[in-house]
């Protein structure tokens, strides 16, 4: 009888655990659906400004634009992640909502409607970016989307040029593994937050953002990559929109991040949660 009960209560309670892995309510939730909202406004406000900053730098043919593009991107990431938090945790980024959902903090329901709402908001955003630009720069620029090469012309006809599969994968999943450890962990982690503050924690966040986007293309110095993407959404919508090349080899930009989330969630496994000089 005792043995029974037993296991009737080790079966229930991995029933519990299976639906707060799963969390269908999330999936039925209004208040999570509306969350999505400022993720989808979100995530379209980042890839119309990010694009157009994008653009804006290497048209105007400035010195150090890739110093210029990364300093904006600090900015204009740390206003969003301001913005979006008091609604939907600010996230804005797959890889940061894949993350939390590897490491327990949210539903795989609520992963899957957020990330949903990201690659809805970054069409509408690239989108909005090809409603007011001209068919030239549309076409020079890709619309601001993520590349790893493109065809240019070359001494006896067009040539493609860029980098190679292999290292743009590994620049994914290394700069995507610091952003996680460098920056998200603070968020994550309820110690760290409540010591730096919110707003620091987004400063920091945006800071090591424009910090990666500045080493990717600075330390390839390759023509056709556009640098590391960090958010698979951002790459996913102009790509929906303008098409061509920019599939080609699109598949790392969502590859990397999660190999580098899966990575940063083995990580969080393997530290000790409370440490001596950490303890509340």
């Amino acid at each position: 009888m005792a043995e029974a009960l037993k296991n009737e209560g080790g079966k229930t309670k991995q029933i519990t655990i299976l639906r707060e892995i799963l969390g269908i309510e999330d999936l039925l939730s209004l208040t999570v659906w509306r969350a999505s909202v400022a993720e989808l406004l979100g995530t379209a406000v980042l890839v119309f400004a990010l694009d157009t900053i994008v653009i804006s730098t290497i048209q105007t043919g400035t010195n150090m634009p890739n110093l210029i593009l990364s300093t904006l991107v600090a900015i204009i990431i740390t206003i969003l992640l301001l913005a979006t938090f008091p609604i939907s945790g600010g996230h804005i980024n797959p890889i940061i909502t894949f993350a939390a959902f590897l490491t327990g903090l949210i539903s795989l329901s609520k992963t899957f409607v957020y990330i949903l709402a990201q690659c809805v908001g970054a069409t509408f955003g690239a989108l909005a970016l090809k409603a007011v630009v001209n068919s030239e720069i549309e076409n020079t620029y890709s619309l601001g989307g993520c590349t790893l090469t493109i065809v240019a012309p070359g001494p006896h006809g067009p040539t493609v040029i860029g980098l190679e599969t292999n290292q743009a994968l590994w620049l994914e999943i290394i700069c995507g593994f610091v952003f996680l450890f460098a920056s998200v962990w603070m968020a994550f982690d309820h110690r760290q937050a409540k010591g730096i503050g919110r707003v620091g924690v987004f400063i920091i966040g945006g800071i090591v953002i424009g910090l990666l986007v500045f080493v990717s293309t600075t330390v390839t110095a390759t023509k056709g990559y556009a640098g590391v993407g960090l958010n698979p959404a951002r790459c996913l919508g102009p790509a929906i929109v303008r098409g061509g090349h920019l599939w080609n080899g699109h598949w790392v930009f969502w590859v990397g991040p999660a190999v580098a989330c899966v990575a940063f969630a083995v990580y969080t496994k393997i530290i000790p949660r409370q440490l001596a000089h950490t303890i509340e």
